[in-house]
């Protein structure tokens, strides 16, 4: 089974909660502020080249899983008539409703950082030239990592969220590429400490060799082809489809277990909102 495929299955993953605690997502609830599902965005392959059939191939693939999990979702949310569940809705009674977690907790994931069962799962939608996604990674990030991951507390999973263009799938593809050899969040780092806070990073394709060298990628001709990757590519059309299907189109945003965070807010409302988190899970 090849490492996307892997990913795909483990994408999306459902357990019981009370309506409306994931609102933005288009089978439970709306979210204010959060551009709805037909708007989110396509990409389209970083270098097509010689291996445009394969790239299509793997990517319709990935979509394939995706679509099945997805199926998979809807199928295991409780039946019922209208009227019932209008009743249900309006009585208060949420018994038996269901959301997504989407936590994959796979080990090894080169976008994640954190223990595999850390009580709490940040995910993170971003876009690598994203302005406001560079704010979150210079100014909270660092802190949240100090003060939750490594104590075990928490875990963080990137998701590719690439909405500006060819050059943030170029970037995302480049990262998970530096990623392969250990190099992800090195990558991530240099790519957002040299973003500009309105507008978007330029970052052209030998800006990301640049950034590569720089942070010592060991294998810089492995790096290189990874950038061609069908595999690396399809990776990240799964994690844009995941935020398709949930109606996610702007970034950054972020998911504290069940609860969504929008936009790159202060240090102190991802702590207010990981320490509640934290509280019902019994820590």
């Amino acid at each position: 089974m090849n490492s996307f495929q892997s990913v795909g299955r483990e994408c999306i993953r459902t357990r019981r909660v009370r309506r409306g605690s994931f609102p933005f997502h288009p089978n439970v609830r709306t979210f204010d502020g959060v551009p709805t599902q037909q708007n989110a965005p396509k990409i389209s392959p970083v270098r097509p080249k010689g291996r445009r059939r394969r790239t299509v191939l793997l990517i319709l693939g990935a979509l394939a899983v995706v679509a099945v999990v997805i199926v998979g979702v809807v199928a295991q949310q409780p039946s019922g008539d209208s009227s019932s569940a209008i009743a249900d809705e309006q009585s208060g009674e949420n018994n038996g409703e269901q959301t997504l977690d989407l936590a994959r907790r796979i080990d090894g994931e080169v976008t994640a950082v954190g223990e595999v069962d850390a009580p709490v799962v940040l995910v993170e939608y971003a876009d690598f030239r994203c302005p406001f996604c560079g704010v979150f990674a210079r100014d909270t990030l660092p802190v949240l990592i100090e003060e939750y991951v490594d104590s075990g507390q928490m875990r963080i999973e990137w998701r590719d969220l690439p909405v500006f263009g060819d050059e943030s799938v170029a970037a995302a593809v480049a990262a998970r590429a530096a990623g392969e050899q250990g190099y992800f969040w090195e990558f991530a780092e240099v790519v957002f400490a040299g973003a500009p806070e309105r507008g978007h990073v330029a970052l052209p394709p030998e800006r990301l060799l640049e950034i590569a060298t720089e942070i010592g990628v060991p294998d810089l001709d492995k790096f290189v082809a990874d950038l061609d990757s069908a595999e690396i590519l399809a990776a990240v059309q799964i994690d844009a489809s995941e935020a398709q299907y949930l109606g996610i189109a702007s970034t950054p945003l972020f998911v504290v277990n069940e609860t969504p965070i929008s936009g790159a807010m202060p240090v102190q409302v991802f702590r207010d909102t990981i320490d509640s988190e934290l509280a019902k899970v019994g820590h």
